[in-house]
C-alpha cells in the first residue's frame, strides 16, 4: 500500500490573495468607522502587467443617509503601499496614478438584498468554518492550536518568512 502525503499552503500578504483580502478588509474597516451598522459586501482583483497595473474594486455599500462614503480608491492604494506594493519593478507601484489604475465599480446594496437581509439575515454572504483536530497536539511548539499539522506548519513557515521580509 502506498503511503500517503497530505500538505496545505499559506500565502505571504504579498500574494495577491492576501493583497486582495486586505484592501476589501480595509474598505469594510473604513466603512464600519463611519457608520458602524454599514453593509459592506466588497470584492477586489489585482493584476500587474509589464505596462501597468490595476486594482479593480467591485460590490455594494450601504451606509445610512448623510454619511460621508470613504475614499475607496485611497483606501486601496494605501493598503496595497503598506503591504509593500510601491515600485512597478515588483509588480505594482501603488502610489502612481500613471502606472497603478484604480478601477472603483462599487454601488448601493440592491433593494433586493437589502429587503432580504432585513428578514433573514446575512443575505447572500457566506460564512466559512473549520475543523479542530488533534494533529498539533504531539509538538509541543503547536499544542493548544487544534488544528491540521500541514495546515500549522505552512502558516507558521509563512508567518516567519513574512517577519523576516518585514525586518529586512
Amino acid at each position: 500500500m502506498a503511503e500517503r502525503l497530505f500538505t496545505s499552503e499559506s500565502v505571504t500578504s504579498g500574494h495577491p490573495d492576501k493583497l486582495c483580502d486586505a484592501i476589501s478588509d480595509a474598505i469594510v474597516d473604513a466603512c464600519i468607522a463611519v457608520d458602524r451598522n454599514a453593509r459592506v459586501a466588497v470584492e477586489t482583483c489585482v493584476k500587474g502587467m509589464v505596462e501597468s497595473s490595476h486594482i479593480i474594486l467591485a460590490g455594494e455599500v450601504s451606509l445610512a443617509e448623510g454619511v460621508a462614503v470613504p475614499d475607496y480608491s485611497k483606501i486601496a492604494r494605501d493598503t496595497a503601499v503598506s503591504i509593500g506594493y510601491n515600485s512597478h519593478a515588483i509588480g505594482m507601484d501603488a502610489t502612481s496614478d500613471e502606472s497603478c489604475n484604480v478601477e472603483v465599480l462599487i454601488t448601493t446594496q440592491s433593494q433586493y438584498i437589502d429587503q432580504g437581509v432585513d428578514v433573514g439575515g446575512a443575505g447572500d454572504q457566506g460564512l466559512m468554518f473549520g475543523y479542530a483536530c488533534l494533529e498539533t497536539e504531539a509538538y509541543e511548539m503547536l499544542q493548544g492550536r487544534y488544528f491540521p499539522l500541514a495546515a500549522a506548519l505552512s502558516q507558521r513557515l509563512t508567518r516567519r518568512l513574512s517577519e523576516v521580509r518585514e525586518k529586512g
